[in-house]
């Protein structure tokens, strides 16, 4: 996901697809521990995207972005 696209989501969006990429994020560490993973490199861009999404949360909360 691009940063643009989390620039356009208001906080319940936000919220829920976190929620989708913690779910996410875990189930591919299930599949890693259990050798069915192919690409290892999801796991990282799924941990970058949630650090995205929890940068932008902050940012509302602190009152620097506006929804």
């Amino acid at each position: 996901m691009k940063a643009s696209n989390l620039n356009d989501m208001n906080i319940s969006e936000l919220e829920i697809k976190l929620n989708d990429n913690l779910e996410s994020l875990q189930n591919l560490r299930f599949q890693k521990a259990l050798q069915q993973l192919e690409n290892g490199s999801i796991i990282s861009k799924t941990k970058r995207e949630i650090a995205q999404i929890k940068t932008v949360l902050n940012e509302f909360k602190l009152g620097i972005r506006k929804s």
